[in-house]
């Protein structure tokens, strides 16, 4: 156990600690391993579906507008002459 390493006590019903023993066991890896793969693997994906969402929400304002101001008004309203 490295300084980086966090200790945590789990508790698994009969059937899921038995398919985790035989991943384990199929893959070659401890379980810790294969529990740590499978959280970094869901987390990984999370993170992408957080990033197409924002993505998505960043797309959505294509329209120049920003809640009720348009970009225009607002680079105006800063003193910008490219404002129109």
């Amino acid at each position: 156990m490295s300084a980086n390493d966090v200790r945590k006590n789990f508790v698994f019903k009969k059937d899921v600690a038995q398919h985790l023993e035989e991943l384990a066991k199929r893959d070659g890896k401890s379980m810790t391993v294969v529990v740590q793969e499978l959280i970094e693997k869901e987390y990984e994906e999370v993170s992408i579906e957080e990033k197409l969402e924002a993505f998505y929400n960043f797309a959505g304002s294509g329209t120049g507008l920003f809640g009720d101001m348009s970009m225009q008004s607002i680079m105006r309203s800063m003193g910008n002459k490219d404002g129109n």
